[in-house]
């Protein structure tokens, strides 16, 4: 006879619980940041269940290309030691046998498994619909601010006092992450996560601060523009932009949302504030233009600009080149921007290969010649200088090295390629790889910063141009840019269809346009990153000139056409 009450659940109803999930823990260890750029270089993984550990893999990988200094320092991995290991083709299916049916645990996953993906799509492998869970994120939903400052896993390694302390080797740091994992699902446990199901649904709910800011989103229009979240005084906190403002701050409150600044921005904020743009290309550059002047804590890039580094020839009696972060009005070349000092530094001893400048820092004038204060170098003894500091070489003698390094700066890039492609082909010929690696990385930074330079420069040459795009939604959008600074921006509407209504929208948008002064450096009156982001529109399909006061154009002999050049070397390294 039946009787009221609850009806009991099945053991399928309970999920599967954490005891019995066999996760596979790996971590690699990688010639650099991109799967696209670098290659795998030792993988590590730990197979455990139930807190107790069930076999281990660790190999070296040979990248097939050089290991970066930087690396090498950071993980200890030597050439030499990958010299005898397989290629990654041999390692991957042994290392997808050892987590196949387990769920797959990385500390900061989508690093990790970019990187197997990619070895899976370059070998033919497909790859297997691996459960994944993340440490990294897993930590930042559990743990608070005051308990850890970040989700680094040095940090959580020493909180949860693992065992093995990570030191950039793979098997070492898979064996910190094991620990760090059972430390995070004990921390679950209060929670009431208990199975693998409930584990993937704690992840993906958002947390109790973003469900209770959603109303940040509310009035926000479904248009181009820029969002602006701001604290309770005022203050910026952070700046984005988006073809369609309101799906994306909605976002923000979703569990879609899983970084850990943002996430405490979120905390922080109390109202989002938009503004409507014309168009895609004017939200970017607005957005890159408040980033630069309010500095928003929580925005990480583009908040200085002003920070860029440039390679320029002195105004001096004996010029020589000079590493500097602005570009001022003195009628020398400028080379750049640069990523970093070291690669600026890179490019100028590519520079030095095939123009004899002379390398001293010493304000040389011919009055200190003249009086033998000077000081020499052995450089001259070498053949690498003229040695004007000891009266060797005049001004005017001097004057041949000067013309020919500015017009490697402004336009010819063949006596650099020419001279580095010489050694290169020299020390590959003679077996020194890694010394032809260092020249052809000197080269390269040289042949991308000479291009990118001559872009920004052909652009901010123009006094005007006016240019139009295909809009998504029919008609145009319009552009005017003066000296490689965004002026103007505005559409024309699909039902514009005559040449009379559309010369109107054109004419509107160019008489409203800002007035832009032209200015000192081929980056003078914006930022690279706007310039940038103005070429990229200028050369997406469909875009077409309107106007044009100038000329814009790229040297014959410039260094643009020289990059699929570089791109090829790095493809087929010498070695």
């Amino acid at each position: 006879m039946a009787t009221g009450g609850g009806i009991q659940g099945t053991l399928d109803d309970l999920g599967t619980p954490l005891a019995d999930v066999t996760f596979v823990v790996v971590d690699l260890e990688t010639t650099g940041g991109s799967p696209a750029e670098s290659a795998i270089t030792e993988i590590g993984a730990v197979k455990v269940r139930g807190g107790e550990p069930l076999g281990e893999f660790a190999t070296l990988v040979d990248p097939g290309g050089p290991i970066p200094p930087f690396i090498t320092v950071l993980t200890g991995i030597t050439q030499q030691m990958v010299t005898a290991a397989p290629r990654i083709g041999a390692v991957l299916p042994a290392f997808l046998e050892f987590a196949r049916g387990c769920v797959l645990v990385a500390h900061n996953a989508p690093f990790d498994l970019g990187f197997l993906r990619a070895a899976c799509a370059a070998g033919g492998h497909p790859w297997p619909a691996f459960p994944v869970v993340d440490t990294a994120d897993l930590a930042r939903r559990v743990l608070t601010r005051d308990e850890v400052p970040n989700c680094k896993l040095a940090t959580l390694s020493r909180y949860f006092r693992t065992a093995t302390e990570p030191c950039h080797r793979a098997l070492a740091d898979a064996r910190a992450t094991v620990d760090v994992l059972h430390g995070l699902l004990e921390r679950l446990g209060a929670f009431g996560a208990k199975s693998l199901e409930e584990l993937k649904t704690f992840a993906k709910a958002p947390t109790p601060e973003q469900q209770r800011k959603r109303h940040l989103a509310e009035g926000v229009p479904s248009v181009p523009g820029v969002y602006v979240f701001e604290d309770a005084g005022g203050e910026i906190l952070y700046v984005g932009k988006s073809t369609d403002l309101r799906s994306r701050v909605r976002s923000y409150f979703t569990a879609s949302e899983t970084r850990r600044r943002v996430r405490e921005m979120i905390g922080i904020a109390e109202r989002v504030r938009p503004i409507v743009c014309a168009t895609g290309l004017e939200a970017e550059i607005r957005e890159l233009r408040l980033i630069a002047r309010h500095k928003p804590r929580y925005n990480r890039r583009s908040r200085f600009p002003e920070r860029a580094i440039w390679l320029k020839l002195t105004t001096e009696p004996f010029p020589r080149l000079s590493v500097v972060r602005e570009c001022r009005d003195d009628l020398t070349p400028y080379l750049g921007p640069f990523p970093s000092t070291r690669v600026a530094e890179e490019a100028r001893a590519a520079l030095h290969e095939a123009v004899p400048l002379r390398q001293c820092t010493q304000r040389l004038t011919p009055r200190l010649i003249e009086h033998g204060r000077a000081r020499t170098c052995v450089l001259a003894e070498l053949g690498r200088c003229g040695a004007p500091c000891d009266g060797r070489e005049s001004i005017t003698g001097y004057e041949r090295h000067t013309n020919l390094a500015r017009a490697v700066m402004e336009g010819d890039a063949r006596p650099v390629v020419a001279a580095l492609q010489a050694r290169i082909d020299r020390l590959a010929g003679e077996l020194r790889y890694e010394e032809a690696a260092e020249q052809r990385d000197r080269l390269a930074a040289f042949v991308r910063a000479a291009a990118r330079c001559q872009r920004l420069s052909a652009l901010s040459g123009c006094a005007e141009l006016v240019a139009a795009r295909p809009g998504f939604g029919g008609g145009w959008e319009l552009a005017v840019v003066r000296h490689g600074r965004l002026a103007g921006s505005g559409v024309v509407p699909p039902d514009a269809r005559t040449a009379a209504a559309v010369r109107a929208h054109v004419d509107a948008v160019i008489a409203t346009a800002e007035t832009v002064a032209p200015a000192a450096g081929p980056a003078g009156t914006a930022s690279v990153e706007e310039m940038e982001c103005v070429l990229r529109w200028l050369e997406s399909p469909g875009a077409r000139l309107v106007e044009l006061d100038g000329t814009w154009s790229c040297p014959v002999h410039g260094a643009e056409g020289m990059r699929e050049r570089i791109q090829r070397a790095y493809a087929n390294p010498p070695m």
